[in-house]
């Protein structure tokens, strides 16, 4: 495994929420790290029963480890590590992650590219749509990361890894593997970037976490018809409660009528009306086999 290249990055962007923590539900935990969310999904003090869910911004390790030891006990280690995709402010600590705790980490196929250190995502569009975040974009990391020889394709028959009860479902436009991940038993969903709670593109509705169900990043979100195609996927499932990659946890009508009227809009409420990428779409890495080809419609 290469050294991360993001390994001493520092991100001067933060928010009021962060070092925040909430429980959706008994098993389901979620941490703010500056403006991301991860989850950790066990039962509080199973040791090592127990799975996190993407793993921040680099240099977020240590509050992960300090976080994980408080809820399930002293030396605590997860099953698995389960990335929704690997932009920089999702998968910035998995590399220091994967090597501390010696655990297999999964993502889509099609993400493996940007997490094998083949390739860089395609660049940030800072002339999209959007507000002061989108303009910074144009200096936030791309580059791959090496999670070799930890990282693994999820299974393709959407089980998750620790995680029994619970399936992944490819969720792209944001990114070509984004997945989601749902418990159909009380309608949990961890949607990653698929949709959102607060407007990211813009830095001050960031910063405040005013809560807005939108949909994904603009600035980072490479195909919008797959993109609402995902939201709409999601919505169909009727969630009932949801932690997003940014921004609060959301339950209740808010979520449960939202989400519908988001996927019934979403091409006048999310997709922006220009930017590179709104009239020329991207969702396929480079350097993908025909092998890992298959598995992209599940």
């Amino acid at each position: 495994m290469a050294e991360n290249p993001m390994k001493n990055l520092k991100i001067p962007m933060t928010t009021v929420g962060s070092g925040d923590e909430v429980e959706l539900r008994p098993d389901v935990y979620g941490l703010t790290l500056q403006f991301v969310n991860v989850a950790f999904i066990g039962i509080p003090g199973s040791l090592r029963e127990w799975v996190l869910v993407d793993t921040g911004l680099p240099q977020s390790a240590d509050k992960i480890v300090k976080v994980a030891n408080e809820r399930f006990g002293t030396g605590a280690r997860p099953t698995a590590i389960i990335l929704t995709h690997g932009h920089f402010d999702h998968a910035g600590s998995a590399v220091e992650l994967a090597q501390k705790w010696d655990v297999p980490v999964y993502a889509h196929p099609m993400e493996m590219p940007f997490l094998t250190g083949q390739s860089k995502y395609p660049s940030y569009d800072p002339g999209v749509e959007g507000g002061l975040n989108s303009r910074l974009s144009a200096v936030f990391p791309n580059q791959p990361i090496d999670l070799q020889p930890y990282i693994h394709n999820l299974p393709a028959d959407h089980s998750v890894p620790g995680l029994s009860q619970w399936r992944w479902i490819h969720t792209p436009g944001h990114a070509p593997g984004h997945i989601s991940l749902f418990r159909e038993e009380d309608g949990t969903l961890i949607a990653g970037d698929a949709f959102i709670t607060v407007d990211q593109d813009k830095l001050w509705d960031s910063m405040i976490q005013k809560r807005e169900l939108c949909g994904p990043p603009r600035y980072a979100t490479t195909d919008w018809t797959a993109a609402r195609e995902s939201v709409e996927r999601l919505a169909s499932l009727r969630p009932q409660h949801a932690l997003t990659g940014h921004g609060q946890p959301m339950m209740g009508p808010d979520l449960t009528e939202g989400l519908p009227r988001l996927a019934a809009h979403f091409d006048e409420w999310a997709k922006p009306s220009h930017g590179k990428y709104v009239d020329h779409p991207t969702n396929e890495p480079p350097g993908l086999g025909d092998d890992d080809r298959d598995l992209t419609d599940v």
